[in-house]
């Protein structure tokens, strides 16, 4: 029996230990996500959403967005704690003695590992040399563990940090929530084309950078902008979607970085979706059902752009047709993103009068007066 127990607690240990390196050193592939990792964050976030959903719709917000840091903390946690268990079973399969001529039981090495991984001061002290031995390798690994895991914040909200000052900078143009139809009215205000295109040429970088920390650290999905009307997913499919429409009506000359931009936002969008949701995007098929831009929703994008700087002379059934098919290829990855991670979509047309979070704060600026002598 002592065999079994220390052959399962070095596996365990091996395998968590495994995990570990994986969540917090490794950037992972597409389909390579820790399976222990995504597995605690499943089993938290699926209840966590369901009361969620009970509350009314700031307070939803809030508990929702309580949840990335809770839920990096539960890894850390549990990780810790499976390793503390396996050398527990590891100081039991080998009869370790602590303090006395008698082999402690499972109790007293859970005590004593407990003690050794976070250093602090025990009573107990092995008395054999395979007993200290291990005591040494297993302060040496919560030590470590910890260092890791403290050299992993910093990463961790500087990636947070660059994500939401670039959804904060959308404001202005696309409103909150954002609306790629507002963003495309006031390009074509501003400048037209070549305004557009060069403001998605900015959102190039973003874009790229947002998919490489958020494969890299897929936690940071889960934490949530400061604003309720604002979101990492709207501000990214309000750019795609904005470089759909250029590329689908623009004229070639003026959609180069729309195009560079939507192949981006497109392959961030795919490859996010198979990070978070790949068994929902592949069995569920309702991703694939919601419209967010009707026909009647074209005729009057194309009403409100008629006079402006988007305003093109094309075929419109032929460009209609294309944005159908530019839309086809992201808009299920994103549905499917927005669903698991219980975050709102942009609506292609703004529902009344977009409002801008810049000049609607809660106590703004008021210019004093004097009362004149």
């Amino acid at each position: 029996m002592h065999v079994v127990v220390g052959v399962v607690s070095l596996v365990g240990l091996a395998v968590l230990l495994a995990e570990f390196f994986t969540v917090f050193l490794l950037p992972r592939r597409v389909r390579r996500d820790p399976a222990i990792a995504r597995g605690i964050l499943r089993m938290l976030w699926v209840p966590w959403r369901a009361a969620a959903g009970l509350l009314p719709r700031a307070a939803a917000d809030t508990t929702l967005g309580i949840f990335g840091p809770l839920g990096l903390l539960a890894i850390l946690g549990m990780l810790s704690a499976g390793v503390i268990l396996c050398f527990s079973g590891l100081h039991w399969a080998v009869s370790t003695h602590l303090s006395s001529s008698h082999p402690a039981d499972f109790g007293d090495d859970l005590y004593f590992s407990a003690g050794a991984f976070t250093s602090a001061t025990n009573p107990s002290t092995p008395t054999g040399g395979v007993g200290k031995t291990m005591q040494i390798v297993e302060a040496a690994t919560g030590l470590g563990l910890l260092a890791i895991a403290i050299g992993y914040l910093p990463a961790l909200f500087q990636a947070f940090s660059r994500r939401e000052t670039a959804v904060a900078r959308l404001d202005p143009r696309a409103g909150s929530p954002p609306s790629p139809g507002r963003l495309l009215e006031r390009s074509g205000q501003r400048g037209g084309w070549a305004d557009l295109d060069e403001y998605l040429l900015e959102w190039e970088t973003w874009t790229a950078d947002l998919m490489e920390t958020h494969l890299a650290y897929p936690i940071l999905g889960y934490f949530r902008s400061q604003h309720l009307n604002q979101n990492w997913l709207a501000a990214l499919t309000t750019i795609v979607d904005a470089s759909a429409y250029a590329l689908a009506y623009g004229s070639d000359s003026h959609t180069e970085a729309a195009e560079l931009t939507f192949r981006i936002g497109s392959h961030a969008l795919g490859d996010l979706a198979h990070t978070f949701s790949t068994r929902r995007l592949e069995h569920d098929p309702e991703p694939r059902s919601r419209e967010r831009l009707s026909r009647d929703d074209v005729v009057e994008l194309r009403a409100r752009l008629e006079g402006s700087g988007l305003h093109s002379e094309v075929e419109e059934g032929a460009c209609a047709q294309r944005l159908e098919e530019l839309r086809a290829s992201y808009e299920p990855y994103a549905i499917a993103i927005a669903r698991h991670l219980a975050l709102e979509l942009p609506d292609w047309l703004p529902k009344g009068e977009a409002r801008d979070t810049w000049p609607t704060a809660e106590h703004p600026i008021r210019p004093t007066t004097r009362s004149t002598p």
